[in-house]
């Protein structure tokens, strides 16, 4: 299940973060392609980031003060005063189903609240499109709140769930 994920113990598992960055570009398309810097500093300044112990499966979310120059993150702090944006979850086609993405947002919800944040965002690929997503999505109680085109052509859609 979710293990915390800090920068210093990612620093001290060079093979945690080997898998990590492969699951990650492995689903480059969905999330966008890191390399070990990137991924190191967004851990750093994450809300919240989660992995499983064997690099299966990964979580990172930023609150709407983090330094990130994403534009979804972007397009959300331009019209949210507070939040928690989820920027990436991934799981290995060898883990699903196991139920490892919804523990990984439980885990979230919860520490989000005990923060004061009463929403959680997100954003789904309209185009290229990500049925599974948004399926998922859908089952935890997203619901859309706005689109937009990026300037590398994606299409995506704004969710959000209350907490």
């Amino acid at each position: 299940m979710p293990d915390r994920l800090t920068a210093a113990n990612l620093a001290a598992r060079p093979a945690l973060a080997n898998a990590l960055l492969a699951l990650n570009n492995a689903h480059a398309q969905e999330l966008s392609l890191l390399d070990e810097h990137r991924l190191r500093g967004m851990i750093a300044m994450a809300f919240h980031a989660a992995a499983t112990s064997d690099g299966s499966a990964l979580l990172i979310a930023f609150n709407q003060s983090a330094d990130y120059d994403s534009p979804n993150f972007m397009w959300l702090r331009e019209r949210l005063e507070r939040f928690v944006y989820v920027d990436r979850v991934v799981v290995a086609a060898s883990a699903r189903g196991r139920g490892l993405a919804r523990a990984f947002y439980a885990d979230l919800f919860e520490q989000a609240r005990a923060a004061g944040h009463d929403r959680v965002v997100c954003e789904v690929n309209l185009d290229p499109p990500n049925p599974a997503s948004d399926a998922f999505h859908a089952s935890l109680g997203f619901a859309e709140i706005g689109s937009a085109t990026l300037p590398n052509a994606k299409t995506v859609r704004y969710l959000e769930r209350l907490l």
